[in-house]
């Protein structure tokens, strides 16, 4: 191509500088270049469907889609000129651009730009990019076959799907080696994400012009201020149907039958045709949601089971049994839970909630904890195994994230004026100053400081709700007949539970809608020198600011509700106003259930609606005035147009919804050991949702490489760590299971059946008489004498009275214990599987050193041909010693 012709060896970044003071007037509709290829006016347009991915003259693909809107309002002339020279640089670049106007697009207003990347493009751009590309057919043997493919068989695609082409040995691409790949057809040599991928690359950097003294480009910046509406690669088909161009693959319309479809739930994946439409970022994220959701089935399996056991034991319980019998439960008459308006009230009305749970708080709770707590250590150990299996299948062994997204991110070259050296490559680059990097992480600290402090008020605010709403549901459930029936299960503490966990979701939810824009706006603020930085910062702050939202107030009901409660006569007052809660004389094991599958279930729902049912709304909306065009009216760029945008943060918000479920079947899953089933069956669900609307709601993401979870993997161990101590924890002080082992050890005295008068043992005696006036309850009609609490303190007519016994020292020191053994031996258990798994496999590391052999050798022997070549050419630079060194270097190879 002429206009390539002098800046073919330059990248772009070298182009901008060298034409920084050149002045550009490109037209507004640029057309095509080169001769031989013909012009729109020799094209008869009628009786070409629009519906295609070329370009007018059906040869050149299109790998790249700007969109504007020609508003005449005042800054028509500033967007105009901008347009101007940013599609003038481009052209200088070596990108064809070829524009539809406003004319033919379906409302009358829009501009479509369409841009393609020529073959010089794309070589100068491979090599910049460091892509690998394909020189061998792999001749390495596959896997051997797994016994279980049989079984397996109903569960896995066709292999045209799983595989759509042969693996290679694959090298970096090099312009000076062109002969040495595989290159059958420079058209489709570079699929279309990698294609994308590096006019992306070119668009994020090219410049627009100066304005306020400062030098402006990049493709988002003219997104940001309106002079482009849209950018973004077409889809290459559409989804329900395969595209009439015999030369276009229609890959997307297989992922939407093989992979979408919720029908296809019970398949295995195809992530690697995943990975070719859309990159190996959205294919790694949906590798580890798959693998996540595989290890789930065993966590779910256990769980159920625990739970199964709980069912069937139910009416063996002799706790539920004393409370629900009339002799004991009925004859036992409990303090009031709350001051003045809250009636004494006998035991046994609480008889059905003790029941249930009995669910959730029996011995197999103990089991459950340690096995999660090992599970969690498989889960994590197998999928760096199977990453590394995916890092060598997708050419992933050699590359560098630090290369790829180290590369200083566009805002960042933008805004920081002031340059420096950089001690490694020895060039100016720019560089933020330190005074003003310390500013800036001052104001970013006392924002999240604010908003974690806004979350911990809220909390409270939710507690306040709690102590101040049970004496009304108490008085209510009292006087209300038509409650009478359901008093036995709706006592007034679930009622209470109930209502304050579905207003800590709505609240969840609100400061969650607020916090995840200010998040975005403090680190765009702290102008992140990479990508990789401002990810991970990002991360962080909604990490933190989503444990804290999420997880606050199971932490409160698991480790504080009932715990600082006084005793009758003496009871603690928060804000000295409102009493304490008091736990069920069950327990508050029940009350974290309840509040876990509140707030767990309720997000899996609303995110499952955000993710799906919005943006087929808002698409629905948008396409409702073309649904009746025919198809050769309403073009490919029209329809991905009309589509909604993925953005960068797409999948960021994807894993993060992962790692918070993540959180709840860890963190609290002794609770409640349907979790994982629920998490399974959510995930199952999630995956068919995440893959629809990427394939069917939204514009094809811009293709990226990555070759981990990055960060989220840092996460996911620290809450694997943490988990083994909250469990920990819930089991000794949340649940009953310690107290009840030390009286069936220690205190009881019935052999026959050693927890007969466990009830009566674990509840103190107080004498009504010593009630303050604040504390004593409006109306004693039956003229009580004595009420029992939940504690374990001497009867008035003690010495000590009301003071604790040597069973409570007894219990806590039992409960300390049990924390310290459990910690000990769940953490030596799990640091001996992971030293035991390896993190790369025997075989993946077999088949990286033969594939790094054999591409050494290829690479060798080509150098040495050409070597060859110029010495019979009488070459005098190819010198006898350069030969040499070049077969020293096979020989060296060889060793290695």
């Amino acid at each position: 191509m002429n206009r390539l012709g002098k800046k073919a060896n330059e990248t772009l970044i070298e182009m901008a500088l060298s034409a920084d003071g050149e002045e550009c007037n490109g037209p507004e509709t640029i057309s095509t270049a080169g001769s031989e290829i013909p012009s729109s006016s020799e094209i008869d347009k009628r009786h070409q469907s629009k519906d295609s991915i070329f370009f007018r003259d059906g040869v050149r693909r299109i790998d790249f889609v700007l969109s504007y809107v020609d508003d005449l309002n005042k800054e028509w002339e500033k967007k105009l000129e901008r347009r101007k020279e940013f599609e003038s640089n481009l052209q200088k670049a070596g990108l064809e651009l070829e524009t539809e106007d406003k004319k033919e697009s379906e409302d009358g207003k829009i501009f479509f730009v369409k841009i393609h990347a020529p073959w010089e493009v794309l070589i100068t751009y491979a090599e910049v990019l460091n892509i690998k590309v394909p020189i061998r057919e792999n001749d390495i043997p596959p896997m051997v076959e797994n016994p279980l493919d049989c079984v397996l068989f109903p569960l896995r695609l066709p292999e045209k799907v799983m595989h759509p082409e042969p693996d290679y040995f694959t090298a970096p691409f090099s312009k000076d080696k062109q002969e040495l790949y595989l290159i059958n057809d420079e058209s489709t040599f570079f699929s279309p994400s990698m294609r994308n991928r590096i006019v992306n690359y070119i668009l994020t950097r090219c410049p627009y012009g100066t304005e306020e003294g400062k030098k402006k480009f990049g493709i988002k910046r003219l997104l940001n201020n309106g002079t482009y509406t849209a950018a973004y690669p077409l889809h290459d088909c559409q989804y329900w149907k395969k595209a009439s161009d015999p030369n276009c693959d229609s890959e997307r319309y297989t992922l939407y039958m093989e992979w979408a479809r919720f029908l296809r739930f019970y398949k295995e994946q195809p992530l690697v045709l995943i990975r070719k439409y859309y990159g190996e970022k959205i294919g790694i994220y949906f590798a580890w949601l798959g693998f996540y959701t595989e290890m789930l089935f065993l966590a779910a399996v256990v769980g159920l089971i625990c739970f199964l056991y709980g069912l069937f034991t139910m009416d063996e319980n002799m706790s539920s049994k004393e409370i629900c019998d009339p002799a004991i439960g009925g004859e036992i008459i409990m303090c009031p839970l709350c001051d003045r308006d809250c009636e004494y009230w006998r035991l046994n009305t609480t008889c059905e909630s003790s029941q249930y749970s009995h669910l959730f708080d029996n011995v197999a709770t103990l089991f459950f904890a340690i096995f999660m707590g090992i599970w969690v250590t498989l889960f994590l150990e197998f999928w760096k195994r199977r990453q590394a299996r995916l890092k060598y299948e997708w050419d992933l062994v050699d590359f560098e994230e630090e290369q790829q997204q180290l590369q200083l991110r566009p805002e960042y070259e933008a805004k920081c004026t002031q340059k420096k050296k950089n001690p490694v490559t020895q060039e100016m680059e720019p560089y933020l100053p330190l005074t003003s990097q310390a500013v800036r992480f001052c104001i970013s600290g006392a924002t999240v400081l604010f908003w974690v402090s806004l979350i911990i008020a809220s909390m409270i605010a939710v507690i306040v709700y709690r102590l101040a709403v049970y004496a009304a549901f108490a008085s209510l459930m009292e006087n209300t007949q038509t409650l009478q029936p359901i008093s036995g299960v709706l006592t007034p503490q679930l009622a209470t539970s109930v209502t304050a966990s579905c207003l800590n979701f709505v609240i969840i939810m609100i400061l969650n809608f607020f916090y995840e824009r200010i998040a975005i706006w403090i680190t765009d603020m702290e102008i992140p020198r990479t990508h990789m930085e401002y990810e991970n910062r990002l991360t962080m702050k909604m990490f933190l600011f989503q444990f804290v939202n999420y997880y606050s107030s199971c932490f409160y009901v698991a480790f504080f509700k009932g715990k600082f409660v006084g005793y009758p006569g003496a009871y603690t007052y928060m804000f000295n106003r409102w009493r304490n809660e008091e736990c069920d004389p069950a327990g508050c094991l029940i009350e974290l259930t309840t509040q876990l599958t509140i707030v767990m279930a309720g997000k899996q729902i609303w995110g499952n609606i955000q993710e799906a049912i919005v943006p087929w709304i808002c698409n629905w909306w948008g396409r409702r005035k073309a649904r009746n065009n025919p198809e050769n009216l309403y073009s490919r760029w029209e329809q991905d147009h009309d589509l909604q945008t993925f953005g960068a943060l797409g999948l960021f918000y994807e894993y993060l919804e992962m790692v918070i479920q993540f959180g709840f079947i860890t963190l609290f899953v002794a609770s409640f050991p349907l979790a994982p089933l629920l998490a399974l069956m959510n995930n199952i669900l999630e995956i068919r949702v995440d893959s629809w609307k990427l394939t069917t709601q939204y514009r094809r993401p811009v293709a990226a490489k990555a070759h981990s979870i990055g960060v989220w993997q840092e996460i996911l161990n620290g809450m694997a760590i943490l988990s083994v101590v909250t469990n920990a924890f819930i089991v000794a002080f949340t649940s009953d299971m310690i107290p009840r082992l030390v009286y069936y050890y220690a205190y009881s005295e019935n052999e026959d059946s050693p927890m007969s008068g466990y009830i009566n043992n674990s509840l103190s005696v107080f004498l009504i008489s010593d009630f303050p006036e604040r504390n004593e309850p409006k109306e004693n009609p039956e003229n009580f004498v004595i009420c029992r609490y939940r504690d374990y303190r001497y009867p008035p007519d003690h010495e000590k009275k009301y003071l604790h016994t040597m069973q409570f020292w007894h219990i806590l020191a039992a409960k300390l214990a049990f924390i310290i053994i459990m910690e000990h031996v769940v953490f030596i258990v799990k640091f001996f599987v992971a030293w035991m798994i390896p993190d790369v496999p025997a075989d993946v590391k077999a088949k990286i050193k033969r594939e790094k052999y054999l591409t050494q050798k290829i690479l060798h022997e080509y150098e040495l041909e050409k070597l060859k070549e110029r010495l019979c050419q009488g070459d005098k630079r190819a010198t006898e010693k350069e030969f040499i060194a070049t077969e020293g270097r096979m020989e060296l190879s060889r060793a290695m």
